[in-house]
């Protein structure tokens, strides 16, 4: 999956829209977002890793890195 998908996956499971993400994150980081300042980084992809961290958090999620494999 995508970050686009996963994030709109969680906002609509959560009934959390993404106007109310952007007040949410503005407040947060003190930096205006918009609904369409979100979405189009979403369908971009140009959403920074620490964007996305932010949103988990507000969301109740932990982004974190999971090993897949084992390296010899």
């Amino acid at each position: 999956m995508s970050v686009k998908t996963d994030i709109k996956t969680i906002l609509a499971e959560s009934d959390y829209t993404i106007s109310r993400l952007a007040k949410d994150l503005s407040k947060i980081i003190g930096k205006h977002y918009s609904q369409s300042n979100i979405s189009q980084k979403l369908s971009r992809g140009t959403l920074k890793y620490e964007e996305a961290k932010l949103i988990g958090q507000i969301l109740g999620y932990e982004l974190k890195f999971v090993r897949t494999k084992s390296f010899v």
